[in-house]
């Protein structure tokens, strides 16, 4: 199966190096000044489980000629629009498209342009960035991708890509609850990045600052829409966040906090917008998702102001 991957940042770099590195025909859809970079220096990865570097095959967007089997999509929201262009000739009848951005209303921007019946629900687990020169830094001892069929059903492609990444250094798994995996995922991402933004502090920071609680509070209000939107979380998930949150040896902090940090852009209409937006009332002035959802708009108003 020939793989696409879109772009050859930190997150589809790692997973589509990993894939090559295992044989799995890869070409990374890139921009010419990170083709430049790769043809230079390799696609250079740099983790716990094993360091690489790798050639890779690379291709612009002016140039995809030709269908893929399956387009890996791990792009920022903020970018999705851009990318869908960029890859949309790769796309012919057969081709599988697995995105593992956050959230959900990617779905809905995928199903629109190509059908619904192209595109898996998927999501990964990793925590990397790219250094002053391009390497990947794997951070955390997590790399997984979980995808499945959006009808919960088992079927003959979601096999062929459990078989084709089962070599891989990372770990992957089909997923029979796929939708609910990914509502678990983003409801903990809406309060990890609500609350170290708020606090612009680690959770285990704002732990110590006998602030656990108005974390415990956020996280509630977000699995309640998640019950609401007919995707109650799971008790087993519900303990270990909890847990999470109280602990006050965590350095957890979003990626979204990072991106303040270097006045970067954010994906605040993806997490937090679009689980406000589905909020079964009008929140309450008091609602801490609608506080946490002005809070990281405001920076970006300041951000885009001070440009």
């Amino acid at each position: 199966m020939r793989i696409l991957v879109v772009g050859a940042g930190a997150v589809g770099g790692y997973f589509g190096g990993r894939l090559a590195e295992a044989g799995c025909d890869v070409t990374f859809l890139v921009r010419e000044r990170r083709a430049a970079q790769l043809a230079e220096t390799g696609l250079v990865i740099k983790s716990c489980f094993g360091d690489a570097v790798l050639r890779p095959k690379t291709i612009s967007a002016e140039k995809l000629d030709t269908f893929y089997d399956i387009v890996l999509l791990s792009c920022k929201a903020y970018d999705l629009e851009s990318a869908i262009d960029s890859f949309a000739p790769a796309v012919g009848p057969q081709t599988i498209i697995l995105p593992v951005l956050n959230g959900m209303r990617h779905l809905e921007q995928l199903d629109d342009r190509f059908g619904s019946d192209r595109v898996l629900g998927g999501l990964c687990q990793i925590v990397a960035t790219l250094d002053t020169n391009g390497a990947i830094l794997h951070l955390s001892d997590s790399h997984l991708i979980v995808f499945g069929e959006r009808t919960c059903a088992r079927s003959p492609r979601v096999d062929a890509i459990a078989a084709l990444m089962a070599p891989a250094t990372f770990g992957s798994r089909a997923g029979d609850t796929i939708l609910l995996d990914m509502w678990e995922k983003w409801v903990f991402l809406a309060t990890l990045a609500g609350m170290t933004c708020l606090m612009r502090a680690s959770l285990g920071d704002i732990a110590k600052a006998d602030g656990s609680g108005i974390s415990l509070d956020l996280f509630a209000e977000c699995c309640s829409i998640a019950e609401n939107s007919g995707y109650a979380p799971r008790q087993k998930f519900i303990d270990r966040i909890r847990g999470m949150l109280k602990s006050e040896e965590s350095s957890l902090t979003a990626s979204m906090l990072r991106d303040i940090e270097r006045g970067g852009p954010i994906e605040v209409d993806h997490i937090i917008g679009d689980l406000l937006r589905r909020s079964p009332e009008n929140p309450s002035q008091f609602s801490l998702l609608r506080i946490a959802h002005i809070h990281l708009k405001t920076y970006e108003v300041r951000r885009q102001r001070l440009a």
